[in-house]
């Protein structure tokens, strides 16, 4: 029990120095000037929004910026005055607790299992799969060129190539890759980067390609929110089944279980 509690401390240790290598890596706002329509999406928000990427900054990451100045909880509703209000956070990556609640506690072994990340971005769970599951193969995929740059860089130092492949494309062009999936991860993955009408394609494609019974498609949030949102005539009880989770396994004050309650798991019928 010892040695197994040192190597999982130790695998959380080199997922941090990852976020690290990575927070070098990017602006604060870890985002590309070359993600157009996430950005213009953002901006659109009804109430302010600020991106914070969850894997490299955790809540105390976070307050330590707000202490120096360099990032905000709150804005002014009425510029000069002293009303404030919360400004809306947004990650595009899990945290490192959604990342260990998600190979620990959602996901069954993994040996000889094949994992695809759509929209992998930053790679986190391509990199959290390496270190805390027995996957056979992580495959990402990703549309945006310098995400996939970044990924690379990040397999090569910490020689996770045997196991990790980053796909630079759109997933709708990956039929083969998603029918032999054992385990599919979407989180927030179209919502912010494509239209209305890309989305419903791309979740179309999705659809008719993880298709193999028993396997298994962790989303964020839950197929249900994303697919009401476009209107789409999918057949969630012909094509899924939703399982249920324990979000009580982390006891911990500071857990954030809302975070961990946006994670859904599905069979596929």
């Amino acid at each position: 029990d010892d040695f197994d509690e040192l190597v999982v401390s130790n695998n959380d240790v080199v997922l941090k120095k990852i976020a690290e290598d990575l927070r070098n890596c990017l602006p604060i706002e870890a985002m590309f000037s070359s993600e157009h329509q996430a950005i213009q999406k953002i901006h659109q928000n009804p109430l302010p929004m600020i991106h914070v990427d969850a894997f490299l900054y955790d809540d105390d990451f976070v307050d330590s910026l707000c202490e120096e100045g360099k990032m905000s909880r709150s804005y002014c509703t009425a510029c000069g005055s002293y009303k404030t209000a919360s400004l809306e956070f947004i990650s595009h990556s899990f945290s490192l607790m959604e990342l260990k609640f998600l190979y620990h506690h959602v996901l069954p072994d993994l040996t000889g299992k094949v994992v695809v990340d759509v929209g992998s971005r930053l790679g986190a769970v391509l990199f959290a799969g390496y270190l805390y599951s027995s996957a056979s193969q992580l495959y990402g995929v990703e549309m945006n060129a310098d995400f996939c740059h970044l990924q690379e860089m990040m397999i090569t130092k910490y020689q996770f190539i045997d196991r990790i492949k980053v796909v630079h494309a759109d997933v709708c062009t990956q039929a083969s890759l998603l029918q032999k999936a054992d385990v599919v991860v979407m989180n927030n993955v179209f919502e912010y980067f494509l239209d209305r009408q890309e989305q419903a394609r791309a979740w179309e494609f999705i659809a008719c390609n993880v298709r193999r019974r028993g396997s298994l498609l962790v989303t964020v949030p839950s197929l249900k929110e994303s697919l009401s949102k476009l209107q789409m005539d999918i057949q969630l009880s012909q094509w899924v089944e939703e399982m249920q989770l324990n979000y009580d396994v982390y006891l911990e004050k500071d857990v954030d279980r809302e975070a961990l309650e946006q994670i859904h798991l599905y069979k596929i019928l």
